[in-house]
């Protein structure tokens, strides 16, 4: 059982920002957050998630374009933007992944079982994405407005890549956080049967 302080860290004090201390993150610190989630389970051990981590003014200028005005500043201003997206040839990589069956031939040629998988599998390395963030003292801000034709033609124009959101990532200003918004209790959105 983690400690309190732990369960806090991850899930009962933290929270999604939108504005951003001046104070950057090391690459070391990027490596470590993938290097935590990639442990994390996906089916069949397929692992679809890229990772595409923006630290340069220069790369967040190339993502202005997509940005829904509402996410500009916030995406901006944080000391890194990931763009969280899935490989649409992900099963390539089963062979190593799944060495323990033909994983691979279950996909080829089945458009639809490609997208679902790697849809689904991506999301969850997207969330494991953000507890490995906090789990490693970053707060992260989790963002959907874009143009994701946009931003896939910037930065994967051969069309293998698939955008799924944007996070930033970074030390968060707790000052300007709002008062925590309510969550549904446990029977609005729970049953046990």
């Amino acid at each position: 059982m983690l400690s309190n302080a732990s369960l806090e860290t991850l899930f009962t004090e933290a929270r999604s920002h939108k504005a951003w201390l001046n104070k950057d993150i090391s690459n070391d610190q990027i490596n470590q957050i993938y290097n935590l989630l990639k442990f994390a389970p996906t089916s069949g051990n397929c692992c679809p998630a890229r990772f595409t981590f923006l630290k340069s003014q220069e790369s967040k200028n190339r993502l202005k374009p997509a940005l829904d005005s509402g996410n500009i500043e916030k995406a901006m201003d944080a000391p890194c933007v990931a763009i969280i997206n899935y490989d649409t040839e992900f099963y390539e990589s089963l062979p190593i992944l799944s060495p323990h069956n033909d994983a691979k031939s279950s996909f080829i040629g089945k458009e639809k079982k490609i997208l679902n998988t790697a849809q689904f599998n991506s999301t969850l390395q997207g969330a494991y994405f953000i507890m490995a963030s906090r789990s490693i003292g970053l707060d992260c801000c989790p963002m959907l407005g874009f143009n994701k034709e946009i931003l896939d033609q910037e930065f994967y124009p051969d069309g293998r890549y698939k955008s799924l959101f944007i996070c930033g990532i970074g030390y968060g200003d707790h000052s300007k956080l709002y008062q925590r918004a309510p969550r549904l209790d446990f029977p609005s959105a729970c049953s046990i049967i």
